[in-house]
């Protein structure tokens, strides 16, 4: 992927890690210009945001603060692994779950 694409996406990919809306935002605001990188992004951020969500639910079921706390601490480790990213140019997935996300959501910028 060419530098310059990173370089233009580097906000949007960003943004797409800020919660399930910014990533409806980025996904949308990159929908004329396709740029690759925004998109490579805005497919992680989706599979963590909904993985977080999913998760969560049942976590909650457990009533138990240091499973919450594991849970909390995991999860931002993944967002910010990903933030990092998206900050630097460069195109890491998350670890364990990255490259199914990029399959799942695959038609995502395409």
């Amino acid at each position: 992927m060419e530098n310059n694409a990173a370089e233009q996406g580097k906000t949007w990919a960003i943004v797409s890690y800020i919660t399930l809306i910014g990533t409806l935002v980025a996904f949308f605001m990159n929908r004329e210009e396709r740029n690759p990188f925004v998109s490579f992004h805005v497919r992680q951020a989706l599979g963590l945001g909904l993985t977080w969500y999913i998760f969560g639910y049942f976590i909650g079921g457990f009533d138990s603060w240091m499973i919450t706390i594991s849970f909390w601490v995991f999860f931002m480790a993944l967002f910010l692994y990903g933030i990092l990213g998206a900050a630097t140019g460069k195109l890491y997935e998350v670890p364990v779950l990255g490259p199914f996300y990029q399959k799942l959501f695959g038609a995502i910028g395409q």
